[in-house]
């Protein structure tokens, strides 16, 4: 009979004793839990298939991981989830939600999406002062929890106004001064709109200046990047990507792209290269990652669509006296309609402001009711202020769906929590549903695990918020429960004010903010705080 060495032995041995089975609990199962969701089919987020797991919650965390029976659990209260789908909440990575009003700090449109956490402050949009703006968000209460970015835009506007020139050895210490008071109050990074007046009017070497700062906290870099496609005079989407992972690469930070994914027509098909450009950055060691919605169609404002930069140069007194120069207005109207047409078109562009006579009809249909071209109606309008617009078909569906796959890819709304009627874009509403019910379930586009990974851990541990974006034992208490059968996304560009299907309960920190299909109207959100030292 073979012998073996008794050190091999002791070491099986062992191994038997020790090992536990698949998703079993590491500690001892508590006597009592303060809440049990029992019966239900947890995805961890991990990417795992489902497995049946009963859940123990006491506090803010989930503190058991099994069968409750067998483990002698009791609890305070059960809730049972039989047949359910259990996630952890999901991380919405680019959100203009407004949580300083009434109506924005409930959150309503997240939590019906299955959203606990939003990322604000995006686009280069974020104010510094973050300390005042987390401390009332804790006080007067928050629906979801959300981290926040200091904004380039935001602070270059307030040093420098909206003037195309480079910043003063003295403006340029006054920015990154507010950088880094945003990083020392919690900011979890810089990010940049440099599509965006004033923010296009800024070098990489600005950019790289101020996120060295950011570097210093460990913080991240998002951008809304210099020309998605679709830009005027451009540089071409390359070389825009290229660009912000420049600005990533040579101040040491993470970079993020917003709502990734190439525009205009004549960047339909370039997923793959799209995707190539962020491939070869994290072969070489830079820690690369993206995010997007499942639209086709974009949302900004109009000046940003139709005027050139150099007519918003100074503001918006400056760029109505060019409108008033017949010269400079014959030269605006022409590069307006160049910009129109990388767009698709006057038709393309269908308003969401509220402003009498806008609200759902398109650039062309204005203009012809006034009996003005194109352009001159984008002028008229811009006489008395920006408007809000969509861009129809700038993205392309099969682009999205191909970028989709990709294991670096996150998801975001873009949008804010509209409150009222009229046209608005659907991705407020719908744009988690949306990817979950087409893409996962319907088209076989991605896997469920996989689009839940990309909602949750793989954005909590991009951003470094450790106990985040996970089920298991230990973290925080952030679930979505789901109704499989029953996820739908019914917002549409035409009826767009209509809340998700299918989400059944939302806890935040151990709270139901969502219960049995419902907001509940508690505010268990919290701010999250990463870029101290």
């Amino acid at each position: 009979m073979k012998r073996f060495p008794l050190s091999l032995l002791i070491l099986v041995l062992v191994g038997m004793v020790c090992q536990a089975p698949a998703g079993a609990s590491a500690n001892p199962a508590p006597a009592e839990v303060e809440l049990l969701l029992a019966g239900g089919r947890v995805l961890d987020g991990a990417g795992n298939d489902w497995v049946y797991r009963d859940i123990g919650i006491s506090g803010d965390r989930i503190v058991y991981l099994g069968n409750a029976r067998l483990d002698g659990v009791e609890a305070g209260e059960t809730v049972d989830v039989s047949g359910l789908l259990l996630t952890p909440g999901f991380w919405d990575m680019h959100s203009h939600g407004n949580l300083s009003s009434e109506y924005g700090r409930q959150a309503i449109h997240k939590l019906y999406q299955g959203i606990t956490t939003i990322i604000t402050g995006v686009d280069g949009g974020g104010n510094h002062d973050m300390a005042n703006l987390y401390e009332r968000y804790e006080s007067r209460g928050i629906a979801v929890n959300v981290a926040r970015f200091v904004g380039h835009n935001r602070i270059r506007r307030a040093v420098m106004g909206r003037d195309d020139r480079a910043p003063t050895d003295g403006e340029m210490e006054q920015m990154k001064a507010m950088v880094r008071q945003a990083m020392e109050e919690g900011s979890i990074g810089l990010s940049t709109g440099l599509f965006y007046v004033p923010g296009t009017y800024a070098t990489t070497d600005e950019v790289v200046e101020l996120n060295k700062v950011n570097a210093e906290y460990g913080g991240v870099y998002d951008t809304h990047d210099r020309d998605l496609g679709a830009a005027y005079q451009s540089v071409g989407f390359d070389a825009s990507v290229k660009e912000a992972i420049e600005i990533g690469e040579r101040a040491g930070t993470p970079v993020i792209f917003s709502h990734y994914n190439p525009q205009g027509a004549h960047n339909y098909g370039r997923g793959p290269d799209a995707a190539a450009l962020i491939e070869d950055a994290r072969a070489r060691g830079v820690n690369v990652m993206a995010a997007h919605h499942p639209y086709t169609a974009t949302h900004s404002n109009l000046a940003s669509y139709t005027i050139p930069d150099w007519a918003r140069d100074g503001g918006q007194e400056a760029m109505v006296r060019r409108f008033d120069d017949p010269e400079t207005a014959a030269k605006l109207d022409g590069q307006t309609a160049e910009m129109l047409a990388i767009r698709g078109g006057a038709e393309k562009l269908r308003f969401t402001t509220t402003r009498d006579g806008l609200n759902g009809r398109t650039l062309a249909e204005v203009a012809a009711e006034w009996e003005l071209t194109a352009p001159q109606a984008v002028r008229r309008i811009l006489r008395d202020g920006n408007a809000g617009v969509m861009n129809l078909d700038l993205y392309d569906a099969w682009n999205t769906r191909y970028l989709a796959r990709r294991d670096w890819m996150m998801t975001c709304t873009d949008g804010g929590m509209p409150d009222g009627d009229g046209v608005v874009h659907p991705r407020s509403y719908g744009a988690f549903t949306k990817k979950l019910r087409r893409f996962a379930m319907d088209e076989g586009v991605i896997t469920l695990p996989f689009a839940v990974r990309g909602m949750t851990s793989l954005a909590a541990a991009f951003l470094g918020f450790e106990r985040h974006g996970l089920i298991k034992e230990g973290f925080y208490a952030d679930i979505a429960v789901f109704n499989l059968d029953e996820i739908e996304d019914l917002a549409t560009y035409e009826d767009p004010h209509q809340q998700s299907k299918g989400t059944v309960h939302v806890i935040i920190n151990g709270r139901f903010a969502f219960r049995d299909g419902s907001p509940t109207g508690e505010l268990p959100g919290r701010p999250l705080r990463r870029g101290l030292r």
